[in-house]
């Protein structure tokens, strides 16, 4: 038989086994042989202006395609610029692959260029990490990746692929390739516990469920929607799991917000937590402290973190609500949820008012009004900054699964994600508009992906809330310290339309609100990567800057 290079044999598995489309990646020397192989195998290559960057694509491309997404970077330096992507991908439990080039095993501790222990510095973010030295063994070691990536508590894993076996030939017959790709396997909860839930459930009267990323990784969509609509519970869905049912649901609370949630939060007598874990977003699981907890998770070492659950259900999300469905009883919370509404929905005016109501400067709530106007609730909105983060949420409705996706809102807080994430949203679904609201401090921690955007002809439209400073940094130190001790944390009227221009893209510059809603349709109509710049009111402050600071005192 013919001979084969390991790089060549990379491409070939990832093709032919896994049926990878798309790798995200940077090009460096100690990679170059698995480009070739993907030339050969004909897989999409996007590469990126920084390894962090594709890092976060293969991210996003898990959510968007759902399928475990492939980041392939070079030794040294262009693994250690990879980490920040790696980083939020394990805490957001994102099944990605990372390959990347390594030193030299020939040249070990004799100071090869790039030699570094990769190794030792990645272990702690990754589910699994290894090293390949046999070439004939390359197929072997990409189905475990794969395998540890998207398999139970999906997350990262590192493979490290040295020039030694990817520069070298073996005969294709000595080469053992795995019977198969990713085979998923799914476990359901115990039945005595599913029965004790139950139990919980139909008891009773103000019950709340709180649905996160663990719904979002789970195929549950039917389950949910039976399970929601035969008990009449009201739901609240952040992150991956927004949308699994339509924010507007009859029993969906995003209509009033954080605030719906908070209220439901602190009356509730039974949480039905499913996929969520209790980290600062949540309180650390005390907002509730009066109510009973039913817990449903994939990982046993959740179900009592930070808050004992009453009952746990260790499983796939999908299975647990199969099994739940069949014991729980049919009813109504009306009463419950209407005197939910009759609470928060008032202390929702003012943000209301503010989207509804033209204003000079223009205030971010209203920029997020008629950014939805003009773009509509059948777009993918990808959300990144700190109060940013805030007003997206509120004021957009997801219609479907991760339909509107706070990037940077999660456990890592990961400014910068926005424009990899809007990217590869839209390569992955090519069908759906893609917009980006992006604060103008993390808009400029990858602008250069414009470039990318530019060159793989992946028209988005970044609308940019450009206060001119770290907004939610900024207001912190105004509020702790006082307006005159503010410090690093102003940037000024940047020009941010210009550089996507200068990049090859379509730019526009906004500052009065009429002006807001044709440009932003000009932007659309333009078919190229967009940018429309606006300068928002810079006194505007959102609550999640009162929880950023109060989340670090300290006395």
């Amino acid at each position: 038989m013919a001979d084969i290079s390991g790089g060549h044999l990379v491409a070939r598995y990832l093709k032919q086994v896994e049926g990878v489309e798309v790798v995200f990646s940077l090009s460096g020397g100690h990679i170059d042989r698995i480009y070739d192989g993907l030339l050969e195998e004909k897989v999409r290559l996007i590469d990126v202006r920084h390894e962090q960057a594709a890092a976060m694509m293969a991210h996003a491309w898990s959510i968007y395609r759902g399928q475990t997404g492939v980041c392939l970077v070079t030794a040294g330096p262009g693994f250690t610029n990879a980490l920040t992507g790696v980083v939020n991908a394990q805490l957001e439990n994102a099944p990605m692959v990372v390959i990347s080039g390594t030193a030299p095993v020939r040249d070990c501790e004799k100071g090869a260029l790039q030699e570094m222990k990769q190794a030792d510095m990645i272990k702690s973010t990754v589910k699994w990490s290894g090293i390949c030295h046999d070439v004939r063994r390359i197929p072997e070691f990409l189905a475990i990746a794969f395998r540890q990536a998207s398999t139970g508590r999906k997350g990262p894993v590192f493979l490290e692929l040295p020039p030694d076996i990817l520069n070298v030939k073996v005969s294709e017959d000595q080469v053992v390739w795995p019977a198969r790709g990713i085979s998923s396997y799914s476990c359901q909860p115990d039945p005595e516990a599913v029965e004790k839930a139950a139990e919980l459930i139909n008891r009773a009267e103000r019950p709340l469920i709180i649905g996160g990323g663990g719904m979002g990784a789970s195929d549950c969509e039917d389950e949910f929607r039976q399970f929601v609509e035969k008990t009449g519970i009201p739901f609240f869905l952040i992150n991956t799991a927004r949308g699994t049912l339509p924010d507007d649901h009859p029993l969906s609370l995003w209509d009033g917000g954080m605030m719906a949630m908070l209220t439901a939060a602190s009356q509730t007598d039974l949480v039905i937590a499913l996929g969520v874990r209790f980290n600062w977003l949540l309180m650390y699981g005390q907002v509730f402290p009066q109510a009973k907890l039913v817990r449903v998770d994939i990982n046993p070492a959740e179900i009592d973190r930070n808050r004992a659950a009453d009952v746990g259900l260790v499983g796939d999300v999908q299975l647990s609500l199969k099994a739940l469905i069949g014991f729980v009883e049919e009813k109504r919370h009306d009463a419950w949820l209407k005197g939910l509404k009759d609470i928060y929905m008032p202390m929702t005016a003012e943000e209301t008012a503010a989207r509804n109501t033209p204003s000079d400067p223009i205030h971010p709530h209203r920029l997020i009004a008629l950014t939805r106007e003009a773009a509509g609730d059948d777009a993918i909105y990808i959300i990144d900054g700190g109060d940013t983060s805030y007003y997206g949420a509120v004021g957009l409705k997801a219609k479907e699964r991760a339909a509107v996706y706070a990037s940077a809102g999660g456990q890592f807080g990961c400014l910068g994600t926005g424009i990899p994430f809007a990217l590869a949203a839209k390569l992955a679904r090519p069908d759906k508009q893609v917009v980006l609201i992006n604060g103008d401090g993390s808009f400029g921690l990858n602008a250069m992906e414009f470039d990318t955007a530019v060159r793989h002809d992946i028209p988005i439209l970044c609308i940019v809330n450009n206060d001119q400073a770290w907004g939610m940094i900024k207001h912190g130190q105004e509020l702790c310290y006082g307006g005159e001790r503010v410090i690093g944390s102003h940037l000024g009227a940047v020009r941010y339309d210009k550089v996507v221009e200068a990049l090859g893209g379509y730019g526009e510059l906004v500052e009065k609100d009429a002006d807001l809603l044709p440009a932003i349709k000009r932007a659309l109509a333009s078919g190229k990567p967009a940018c429309v710049n606006v300068m928002t009111d810079t006194c505007a402050i959102s609550p999640m800057t009162l929880q950023f600071i109060d989340g670090l005192k300290m006395e």
